[in-house]
Parts: C-alpha cells; sequence; structure tokens
C-alpha cells in the first residue's frame, strides 16, 4: 500500500480538482442533458419525458429568430474583432514612440469591456440625447434612433464587442514578435511593400494565431450575454435577443429549466458544429512551421 502510495503521489495533487470538476462540471452537464427532456420547473418539479423541449426550440418562431440574430451577431464581430486586432497589432508592432503606451491604451478597453458598468455606459452613450446623437447634431446631422431603430440597435452591440479587441491584439502581437526578421529583410531587398509583405509573410507566418483566435472569439460570441441584456435587453422587438438572454429568460424568469437545458444543448451543438469545422478548414489555410 505505501510502495502504490508512493508510486502514485501525483493522484493526491489531483484530487481537490477532480472533485470540482466533477461537482462543478461534469454533474451540471450531464443534468443539464437529462433535464432538456423533461417539463422540470423549478418549483413544480417535473411530470413529462421527450423531446418537447427541442421541438419548441427549433420550430417556434421566437426561438428561431433568436438562432438567427445569434448567427447574425457572431459572424459580424468575429471577423471585424480579428481585423481590428490584427491591425492594430500589425502597426503597434513597429518600433515607434511610445508604443507601449498605445499598447497599454488599446488593451484596456478588454479588461473593462465585458463588466457591467461599461455596457451601462455604452448604453448612456448611444441613448437618444446621448453623448454620440449630440455629437452628431454638431456637425448639423439627424442622428438615428440606435437604441429604438431595430436596424441600429444589433450594430451598436456589435460594436461593444468589437472594441474589446485588446487581448486578441496581445496574442497577435505575440504571434508577429516571432516573425523572422530576415524574411522581411529579403522582401524589402526585393522591392515589396510594407502591405505586400504583411499578406505574403506576415498573415501565412501567423495563420496558427489567427485559428486560435477565431475559435476563442466564436465561442465567446455565440455565448455573450451582459452587452445585449444591459443595453437594449434584447430589444427593440426583439433585434437583440440572442439566444443567451432566452436561456436565461427560460431558465431565471419562467423558471422552465428543461426549456433552458435544451436551448442550451442547442446552443453547444451549433456551436461545436462550427468548432468543428473550423478545425476540418486548418488543413487549406493553417501554415504550421514544424510540417515535413
Amino acid at each position: 500500500m505505501k510502495k502504490w502510495a508512493k508510486n502514485n503521489v501525483g493522484f493526491f495533487f489531483i484530487i481537490p480538482w477532480l472533485i470540482g470538476f466533477l461537482v462543478f462540471k461534469a454533474y451540471p452537464f450531464g443534468s443539464s442533458l437529462y433535464y432538456s427532456f423533461t417539463d422540470y420547473n423549478l418549483f413544480k418539479g417535473m411530470t413529462k419525458f421527450g423531446l418537447m423541449n427541442y421541438q419548441e426550440v427549433l420550430t417556434k418562431r421566437q426561438n428561431v429568430t433568436a438562432l438567427a440574430i445569434t448567427f447574425k451577431y457572431a459572424f459580424m464581430t468575429v471577423p471585424l474583432k480579428l481585423i481590428v486586432a490584427l491591425l492594430i497589432a500589425y502597426i503597434l508592432n513597429f518600433k515607434l514612440k511610445a508604443v507601449n503606451l498605445f499598447r497599454t491604451a488599446y488593451y484596456i478597453p478588454s479588461i473593462l469591456g465585458g463588466s457591467v458598468a461599461i455596457s451601462v455606459l455604452w448604453r448612456a452613450l448611444f441613448k437618444d440625447d446621448g453623448l454620440i446623437q449630440q455629437m452628431i447634431r454638431m456637425f448639423g446631422a439627424t442622428p438615428p434612433s440606435f437604441m429604438t431603430d431595430p436596424n441600429w440597435a444589433l450594430f451598436i452591440i456589435c460594436l461593444l464587442r468589437v472594441w474589446q479587441f485588446g487581448s486578441t491584439m496581445v496574442i497577435f502581437l505575440a504571434a508577429l514578435k516571432g516573425v523572422p526578421e530576415d524574411l522581411y529583410e529579403a522582401a524589402s531587398l526585393d522591392g515589396a511593400t510594407k502591405w505586400r509583405q504583411f499578406f505574403s509573410i506576415t498573415v501565412p507566418l501567423i495563420t496558427p494565431v489567427i485559428f486560435y483566435n477565431l475559435i476563442t472569439q466564436l465561442v465567446q460570441a455565440f455565448q455573450e450575454f451582459n452587452g445585449p441584456f444591459i443595453i437594449t435587453n434584447g430589444g427593440p422587438r426583439g433585434a437583440t435577443t440572442l439566444m443567451s438572454i432566452l436561456i436565461y429568460n427560460a431558465a431565471f424568469k419562467a423558471y422552465d429549466m428543461g426549456l433552458a437545458s435544451a436551448m442550451a444543448w442547442v446552443l453547444f451543438v451549433i456551436l461545436l458544429f462550427f468548432t468543428a469545422i473550423s478545425f476540418w478548414s486548418q488543413k487549406h489555410w493553417v501554415y504550421y512551421s514544424d510540417e515535413g
């Protein structure tokens, strides 16, 4: 017994993590899957078992619309955020004056952007008679109603997400530091411009990091909640009602845990599908330097 304990001493060090994983990860994961097939109510219990929750999620107009808006939100914010973060990182990679100050300034929004306070501030900026509308009026133009116009509301929510590009930018900046300088020197001798070097040298060599940021930002976009909930509360007329808001409403307003679990699992499967597609596609565009 002593010999076994000595040879497996590492196991005892991971017991706290293992208990935490089973209690706070594995059990909720499995129980939500079970509840998704029931009509489980937080106060009334459960009486039925079947596919009724999934049928409601995939057929009810409100749910289908929320799924469509979630897709639209993800496919608007993820590419824009990656492009902005990469371009800013590329510029800050040059030896500029006070470059460290600019790096810090661009990184700060990623720390604050997900907080409730920033969402409240964002709502104050874009509301009717807010600072943004007042600035537009100073130039003699008539500003749109950002918070009450369905055509603008989702764009404002997406803009908040794109504004939080700091952490993605830092990861891109680290990748850019790893690109060999001699490649740029050789390209310059051949007469390549900075933009030509960017698309022919920089982008291909950092595609693994682009792929990593793509996956992480895709996961975060599909799980977005704070911005649309605090700024517009899903409005106007459901224009910013993402799937996460419907899950919240079903679970903590209607106490319908079965339906909320089904929504969460549908969202999980969709996200799993897009992640699998991304991993499959990487062989066509991601370059790994250790490949033979």
